[in-house]
């Protein structure tokens, strides 16, 4: 099997991103070896919601029109209410997780994200879980909404909130895992 520790992972988000549901996965996943970088619409930096007010920034290394799906396994999409929001009205967002999916590659999405995958119509005949709020959006898209930490059906994992965040990031590594073994054989 292979190891995450040779697994590139990318993060988009922009400004209002959940500060736990970018933070905590980019941490752990470093910690485990990967190469994670931050891509955004804009170069610079980020900056996070932390609970009821704005947070830190984060360094941003590349913008959307410089990201190359091919070069990674794994996309990450943390949640918050605005950045997702932002991200499902920027046709370049969305065409990067057009291609992730298209490509076959994991594509993660934690609380208010899952929207994202609604935009690209990604959720229909999928088990998916997400923020409760957006229980409706998710079944109406033609998702199979389900109350647990985390949810995955071909690829795609889904987590409800930064409390499932162990769990989400757990369950990328061992797809990214799974999906490199697959592919060396």
């Amino acid at each position: 099997m292979a190891h995450i520790s040779k697994s590139r992972v990318l993060i988009m988000a922009t400004h209002g991103f959940e500060q736990s549901e970018l933070e905590e996965p980019l941490r752990q996943l470093k910690a485990k070896g990967a190469d994670v970088r931050i891509a955004a619409p804009e170069a610079g930096k980020i900056k996070g919601w932390d609970k009821n007010d704005w947070g830190r920034t984060v360094d941003v290394d590349l913008t959307l029109d410089g990201v190359d799906v091919g070069s990674f396994d794994a996309l990450v999409l943390p949640g918050g209410v605005m950045n997702p929001d932002h991200l499902r009205t920027n046709e370049a967002a969305l065409g990067i997780i057009e291609a992730f999916l298209k490509a076959g590659k994991v594509v993660a999405a934690i609380c208010h994200a899952p929207w994202l995958l609604v935009e690209v119509g990604a959720v229909k005949g999928r088990e998916v879980t997400s923020y409760n709020s957006i229980r409706t959006d998710v079944i109406n898209a033609g998702g199979r909404w389900v109350d647990r930490p985390v949810a995955t059906d071909h690829g795609i994992i889904t987590s409800r909130n930064p409390g499932d965040i162990d769990a989400f990031v757990a369950k990328i590594v061992e797809e990214i895992e799974e999906r490199r073994h697959s592919r060396a054989a």
